[in-house]
């Protein structure tokens, strides 16, 4: 029998470790809630917009699928399950007076503090052990991910709690890693790939992720983090926010302009599109949002960012 640990624990017999499938189906199905399948895509569209740059195709070629499908898995579900059972474990004070986690399942003891972190340290090395059939360039990256999960949870490091490293941690981890690590799947020499467009889905990537902070403000100063949003206060850092979100659509003007990655021909459409997504930033997005208005704002980025795609492999 497995015991269990946390302050919402279920009575043992809960989490019994038994033969029969529907145990092993309820043990999956808690292994797969804390690798939080909805976040896979997260990382694994940066990581396509990397193969898009590479290739220039929309499809890749299809002897490429194989090596490009295994990264994927790696990007997604694997790195995700290993940063978040790190993230939970170590958070859970904090977890324990946010709404938002209530079906955490550490919190109801169907998951226990010690077999999170297992889970997290087994996740990551299978991470970085499957990456080494993509590349040693991609493998090396998913080791740096993995090494950078583990700093932005574990102390004393603990990059969450020390504000500026963990908007910059999770920032970086999606800005420039996904698609560095897209563009590493199909040619591990990274000399050709534009700096520029990991700068672009950077100032991106903090502008949509500084408001997930305020989401969490009251919890994680009751906990005691010092995240950016505790430390600067939700006003100030919506308004970080907004600055970066307007950084990144006029620099994608720019480059459209400049015919500098981004064609050309999508000028009108970028003219046309930064104020409708500076527009729905100020709507959608607020000092007291929930997630829900980030998950409009950046579909609303998928927008220009699915147009760049047909645009750059010459669908369109």
């Amino acid at each position: 029998m497995t015991t269990v640990v946390g302050p919402k624990a279920e009575p043992a017999r809960a989490v019994e470790i038994g033969a029969g499938p529907r145990a092993f189906g309820r043990r999956a199905l808690d292994v797969l809630a804390v690798g939080r399948p909805a976040f896979w895509v997260v990382s694994v569209v940066p990581y396509y917009v990397g193969v898009l740059l590479a290739t220039h195709r929309l499809v890749p070629a299809v002897e490429d699928w194989p090596r490009l499908i295994v990264g994927a898995v790696v990007m997604g579900p694997l790195l995700w399950l290993s940063v978040l059972a790190i993230n939970d474990a170590h958070d859970l004070p904090g977890d324990l007076v946010n709404p938002r986690k209530s079906k955490s399942p550490l919190l109801h003891g169907r998951v226990s503090l010690p077999a999170a972190k297992r889970l997290s340290v087994v996740a990551g090395v299978l991470s970085v052990v499957v990456a080494l059939f993509v590349g040693t360039t991609f493998a090396l990256g998913v080791l740096f991910a993995v090494l950078l999960g583990f700093a932005y949870s574990v102390p004393p490091v603990r990059l969450k709690t020390r504000a500026g490293f963990d908007v910059a941690a999770n920032s970086l981890a999606l800005g420039t890693f996904g698609p560095l690590a897209g563009w590493a799947a199909v040619d591990p020499g990274l000399s050709g790939f534009p700096w520029v467009m990991a700068l672009q889905g950077t100032l991106a990537a903090v502008g949509l992720y500084l408001p997930t902070t305020l989401a969490d403000l009251e919890a994680d100063r009751a906990a005691g983090y010092r995240t950016i949003a505790v430390r600067l206060g939700a006003r100030a850092t919506y308004r970080l926010g907004f600055a970066f979100w307007i950084a990144a659509a006029g620099l994608s003007v720019v480059l459209a302009g400049l015919d500098a990655v981004i064609p050309r021909s999508m000028l009108a459409l970028e003219i046309v599109m930064v104020p409708v997504l500076i527009a729905a930033y100020r709507h959608f997005l607020k000092p007291g949002m929930t997630f829900r208005g980030v998950v409009i704002v950046a579909s609303l980025f998928l927008l220009p960012c699915g147009t760049f795609a047909l645009t750059y492999t010459s669908v369109l």
